[in-house]
């Protein structure tokens, strides 16, 4: 393993909750009035933190949207993951292989700390994450593109950037890894490998992961 500390992004990385909760958002948009499909959704807002919803709408239509957005939204999310969330395929495979092989790891998501729990113990992928391995947009003042999200994770592990291997399924996330200084494995599963062009390599089913990082 020629790296030091492996961070997952969540979403569509780990649990595959990225259809889920783009057709949720789309729809729930829609209802407020401002139309979006849920390609819009996957082009907009995939591994954005919720704040970049918000000022998007506010950007193109001028309004804002409901205070209690993000609670209805989430009550929504958390519904369907309990019907529907399931680990991305091959994912507990990698998390076995890094783990045997001592290699430290964490996620750094995007999403509440809510959110990733939820989604964690409704997978099983709870038992290969305690809190100190689990980071949130919440814990830094901004969230991905920018680098700090990795940069807060890497700090906490006690690894230099330059260590770091990122794996990404979304645009913003390899732009936030890459201002990080950090390699990127952008996962193509969901996006086209022309979005993540920024990526150090790309790679398109999970269980081929830990031969790339090494």
């Amino acid at each position: 393993m020629r790296y030091d500390l492996v961070i997952f992004d969540n979403d569509g990385v780990l649990v595959d909750s990225e259809p889920i909760s783009n057709k949720l958002l789309a729809a729930y948009l829609t209802e407020l009035g401002h139309p979006t499909s849920y390609e819009d959704s996957l082009r907009d807002y995939m591994g954005a933190a919720m704040h970049r919803v918000h000022d998007l709408v506010l950007e193109r239509t001028g309004q804002r949207l409901p205070e209690d957005f993000d609670d209805v939204f989430h009550r929504r999310v958390f519904a369907a993951f309990e019907r529907e969330l399931e680990p991305v395929a091959g994912a507990v495979e990698v998390l076995e292989k890094l783990a045997a092989d001592g290699v430290p790891y964490c996620v750094a998501s995007s999403g509440s700390h809510e959110r990733i729990r939820v989604g964690h113990r409704k997978t099983g992928l709870d038992r290969w994450f305690d809190d100190e391995r689990i980071f949130s947009s919440q814990d830094v003042g901004r969230g991905k593109p920018a680098p700090d999200l990795f940069l807060h994770a890497a700090a906490r592990m006690g690894v230099r950037p330059e260590r770091c291997a990122v794996v990404e399924d979304s645009p913003l996330g390899v732009r936030a890894a890459v201002a990080a200084g950090m390699d990127v494995y952008g996962f193509t599963a969901m996006t086209p490998a022309g979005r993540l062009s920024g990526a150090t390599r790309l790679f398109g089913e999970m269980p081929g992961l830990p031969a790339l990082l090494c």
